[in-house]
């Protein structure tokens, strides 16, 4: 009864696509045993002020069953990939991936027939808890936006409910973000901006302009991905298409629910800084406060910042090891150069 409640779980990504050849290049690079495998960022879609994606990094993440077999099995095929860590094995490599940072590993600056590439696995059970709780919104803030989907989950994966709570995860928080009336550019640039919030590498290393370069050009996919929710949030928001016009109810009422709606790491941080004063409240208490409080969007912006920043800088630090010195250094530097050229057309556009 459960797996056919799930394989009708329609993903706004389930429409077939005829991937480009570099795509299917790069997937015949691999073991064969994807969850699910999908490609985002700039070197899969065109993003506001580039004349072309050929000379990106392509980025892309495999979801994997058991992360000691992919390692296994990637190493027989692809051990020039893996910095000096490959010589401590699989089963380390697993260990590694599986307990720290966003639980993610990193192999950076891949050469490969088209140009570059950079590649993280991430185990399904990992990926599930990112996507249903936010306990790392890593991975799970990067299918907040349009990617391109390589491999796709199998119909009956309990990974199927959970990339679609993940899209339900960040309407429920970018509607606690905004005022009463906005327009969906805006929605989508906060739904965007949602995993990048708190991320230190925005203040330093990241084009400052990011957010509003994803959404600018992709508009029409941002709305693919959250238009067949809002009926369902019709008693709160309510959203046109023809004016692009959004208007949700702000009260209390309308706060509540979206604030038991959020995913359990956030509402968990909100209740912890709420009580920090020592008087202790139950998450039903704290709730019903904040949401008469007009500092309610700022506690929660408060919660997905914190959440950020503290896997942004644990995963970062495990990617020193994971890419070695070198590739780290030069990763590094290039997002550098890309933060300078963002900060030199801001202030020639003003």
């Amino acid at each position: 009864m459960a797996a056919s409640r799930l394989s009708a779980i329609r993903l706004p990504w389930d429409t077939s696509v005829k991937l480009p050849d570099r795509f299917n290049h790069i997937l015949s690079l691999f073991p064969q045993d994807f969850v699910f495998a999908f490609a985002y960022g700039s070197g899969a879609f065109k993003q506001h002020g580039q004349k072309s994606i050929e000379d990106n990094v392509v980025d892309l993440i495999f979801v994997v069953e058991d992360a000691e077999t992919f390692h296994q099995s990637n190493l027989k095929h692809n051990s020039k990939h893996y910095s000096s860590m490959k010589y401590l094995g699989p089963k380390t490599l697993a260990s590694f991936q599986d307990q720290l940072g966003a639980r993610v590993y990193f192999n950076t600056l891949v050469p490969y027939r088209y140009g570059l590439l950079k590649y993280g696995v991430i185990s399904s059970s990992a990926l599930i808890t990112d996507l249903l709780d936010w306990e790392w919104l890593y991975i799970s803030g990067r299918l907040h936006k349009p990617i391109l989907p390589l491999v796709q989950p199998v119909p009956n994966h309990p990974l199927r409910s959970a990339l679609q709570h993940n899209l339900q995860n960040a309407m429920h928080t970018a509607l606690l973000f905004l005022p009463d009336v906005f327009y969906e550019e805006t929605f989508y640039q906060t739904i965007a901006g949602l995993s990048y919030t708190g991320d230190f590498r925005m203040s330093f290393g990241e084009d400052r302009n990011k957010v509003k370069n994803i959404v600018r050009p992709q508009v029409d996919r941002f709305r693919e991905l959250y238009s067949s929710f809002w009926p369902a949030l019709s008693a709160y928001a309510e959203f046109n298409p023809s004016t692009g016009r959004c208007e949700q109810d702000t009260s209390p009422l309308a706060r509540m629910y979206h604030l038991n709606l959020l995913p359990k790491k956030i509402q968990q941080t909100i209740v912890h800084e709420w009580n920090r004063d020592g008087r202790w409240q139950d998450v039903e208490d704290v709730f019903r406060a904040a949401a008469h409080d007009t500092e309610c969007p700022e506690l929660v912006k408060e919660a997905v910042q914190k959440t950020v920043n503290a896997s942004s800088w644990t995963q970062s630090l495990k990617g020193i090891p994971t890419a070695g010195f070198v590739k780290s250094v030069r990763y590094g530097m290039a997002k550098i150069v890309k933060f300078w050229k963002s900060l030199k057309k801001s202030s020639s556009d003003s």
